[in-house]
């Protein structure tokens, strides 16, 4: 007897990508691939932003960018967050549930927790759940899907014409607080990392020509090396 196609709740045929399992034994695509960092300046992180629109949907996108960008989190940490999960008085997020279950504090500034307010206040209408939920529909209230999230964050990089996935804000976050002379070891304990390489990874998106001036704006030797120099005999 044929095996009838899986339906939603509305009676309609689900796609089979759709049914829980399609991908298992399945090995990534990705899988073995490096990604180099490449992340956004702050310019275009403020273009996207601004190509959010006036609407809730556009304050919430703008509220999510801003808690990825300006807290270094992962886009299912900051879905997952709860209005009580802010502190703008002690400049703090917590993060429940990070990755490998790992819970951990991290800190986010002024302007960060400025961003979300809009969506602050139209969220006190809709039922309780996480911070950053669905708008419409019969779900209104609960959890936003990091696929939809991200898709929602893709469209409106689209529309402001640069690359600003939800990641790479956080590649961002990490090279911001390393230019701003933040010691390796608090932005590995700001990111939820557990090995400092995967930090350093990070750290790789420096351009060129920063390294170049960097290293070109270094100090002289304090000893003069146009006359004879004694060094001691070692014993």
């Amino acid at each position: 007897m044929p095996i009838s196609p899986p339906l939603d709740s509305l009676g309609r045929r689900r796609s089979p990508a759709a049914v829980p399992g399609y991908l298992a034994g399945r090995p990534a695509r990705s899988k073995g691939r490096r990604y180099p960092a490449d992340p956004p300046r702050t310019e275009e992180i403020i273009a996207v932003m601004r190509c959010c629109g006036g609407g809730i949907h556009g304050a919430r996108a703008r509220g999510l960018i801003a808690v990825i960008w300006r807290a270094g989190l992962r886009i299912q940490e900051a879905l997952d967050l709860t209005e009580l999960d802010l502190d703008r008085r002690r400049g703090s997020v917590l993060v429940r549930r990070g990755k490998g279950g790992r819970r951990r504090e991290v800190g986010m500034d002024d302007w960060g927790f400025e961003q979300p307010e809009p969506w602050l206040h139209a969220r006190e209408k809709m039922p309780v759940g996480p911070l950053f939920c669905v708008i419409n529909g019969r779900t209104r209230g609960r959890a936003w899907h990091a696929s939809a999230a991200r898709a929602a964050l893709r469209r409106r990089a689209t529309r402001a014409g640069c690359a600003a996935a939800s990641h790479q804000l956080r590649h961002a976050h990490a090279l911001e607080l390393l230019r701003e002379r933040v010691p390796l070891n608090v932005i590995q304990r700001q990111l939820g990392h557990r090995n400092l390489g995967v930090t350093s990874i990070y750290l790789q998106g420096i351009d060129p020509d920063e390294i170049i001036q960097t290293v070109h704006a270094r100090r002289p030797p304090m000893i003069p090396a146009s006359i004879g120099l004694a060094l001691p005999r070692r014993l």
